[in-house]
């Protein structure tokens, strides 16, 4: 297990998401609200290729400067929708159709939404 926050995991996961043109990356503290996990990082991306070379810059990243490894990886054959579990801090990348039809920014609206710069 790392020794890192699960802040920092979130700030480094959304700077791989950004170094590959991620649009729209949110993160909603679910921290008070749930004991799912401390952060979900939500980000978009226009096509399957774009959503699985983002998905592989984040493992990539944490995984070269923390040394960190996913739980588990959803969904990335399809790339409509990828989860990755970092234990704390759950990634959800998605294709444009999907994110709009899941939603999950309302439906974690309890969540308080972080500003990546302030992570």
């Amino acid at each position: 297990m790392s020794e890192y926050t699960s802040k920092e995991i979130t700030k480094l996961a959304c700077e791989a998401l950004a170094d590959k043109k991620a649009d729209d990356i949110k993160v909603i503290d679910i921290s008070e609200v749930s004991s799912l996990a401390d952060y979900f990082v939500i980000a978009g991306g226009m096509n399957r290729n774009q959503v699985q070379a983002m998905a592989d810059n984040v493992e990539e990243t944490l995984g070269r400067k923390l040394e960190l490894s996913p739980k588990q990886i959803e969904g990335y054959s399809s790339a409509n929708w990828v989860l990755m579990d970092y234990r704390d801090v759950v990634i959800h990348i998605f294709d444009q159709e999907n994110r709009r039809f899941y939603d999950l920014a309302r439906i974690w609206r309890d969540g308080k939404e972080v500003d990546i710069e302030s992570l």
